[in-house]
């Protein structure tokens, strides 16, 4: 169980207004060694193993604001919570709280910082030991929450602009892509900044045998006569939580999906195209390697599922309201 120490600092208030914009980061509550402190005493040892070696798994959870409602949605906490702790396990975490207890640590840590706005949370189970050696057994771990305000990630209106990284996936032999491991991002960094370094909005990532497997930190799918078509789990790619809510909108839209391995070349003369994660949420994709995709233009079928997700993550479509979980006000 994850109990709250009986001496913990007192939350502070961080907002500089009712908009919930902080006066400082280091003004938000966090969730840290079993206490809710401000962030700027959520502090580890540089000696700290996570920190030396990246063993740690970690989640990315969106929370919105609907305004007119006036609450704030968290989005499937509970399959964030049964993730990390599965890719906890990956890493030889033991003894870990059950589900409910990881939710409402999440929403305890998102409540005391009062927001009124768009909101990213990042759960992590951490190596906590001070210790110089490469291993994941006989370790000690520990569990921290951030939540800060957030907005886009990447910047959409226009449509996503990918190149293809001549970086590849990690193949799950050597480390694991369907578990959110800390230590693996280095793999996504690379391609993310070649991308970016080189004009681009995002990466187009390959498997090692050369199929599509995702962008540098989210899951794609492609629409070609119609038939929504996405990477199987087994072309190294994040067994993504946004990905099984687009599932999900499909079906209930009648619009036919397969799982299966796609070409690079398949993606040039693909219908339409887009990325979704917790951090680009939907994302149309306009453009490959200097080739347009459906004419350059966002697609009839990416446009309404993307309009449908943003209608339920708001609160605003009641078909999907098992995806949310309202955050009480402070």
């Amino acid at each position: 169980m994850l109990t709250e120490k009986p001496k913990a600092h007192p939350a502070t208030d961080p907002h500089s207004d009712a908009h919930g914009s902080p006066a400082s980061m280091d003004d938000l509550v966090a969730y840290f060694q079993g206490e809710y402190v401000p962030m700027r005493d959520a502090k580890v040892s540089v000696l700290t193993h996570a920190f030396m070696y990246g063993t740690a798994v970690f989640e990315g959870i969106r929370a919105y604001w609907n305004e007119d409602q006036g609450v704030l949605y968290g989005l499937k906490l509970r399959e964030h919570m049964e993730r990390i702790r599965r890719n906890a396990g990956m890493l030889l975490m033991t003894d870990l709280p059950p589900v409910d207890e990881l939710v409402r640590v999440v929403v305890e840590t998102i409540r005391r910082n009062g927001f009124r706005t768009d909101v990213y949370v990042r759960p992590c189970f951490y190596k906590s030991g001070q210790s110089i050696g490469v291993k994941l057994h006989n370790l000690p771990h520990e569990f921290v929450v951030v939540a800060l305000p957030f907005g886009n990630y990447i910047d959409t209106e226009a449509g996503v602009r990918l190149m293809t990284s001549s970086w590849r996936r990690n193949a799950d032999d050597a480390l694991p892509a369907r578990g959110k491991i800390v230590g693996g991002y280095v793999n996504m960094a690379f391609q993310k900044s070649e991308a970016e370094l080189n004009g681009f909005d995002e990466a187009l990532v390959l498997t090692a045998d050369g199929h599509a497997s995702e962008a540098s930190a989210a899951n794609m799918f492609v629409v070609r006569d119609g038939i929504l078509l996405t990477p199987p789990v087994n072309d190294d790619i994040l067994e993504g939580v946004t990905r099984r809510a687009v599932l999900e909108l499909a079906d209930a839209f009648g619009i036919p999906t397969e799982f299966r391995s796609i070409d690079r070349s398949e993606i040039y003369i693909a219908d339409e195209m887009f990325l979704c994660g917790t951090g680009v949420q939907m994302s149309p994709v306009v453009e490959l390697d200097h080739r347009p995709i459906g004419g350059g233009a966002v697609g009839p079928i990416t446009r309404q599922l993307s309009e449908a997700y943003f209608a339920a993550v708001r609160g605003k479509d009641s078909r999907f309201a098992h995806w949310l979980t309202p955050i009480p006000s402070r």
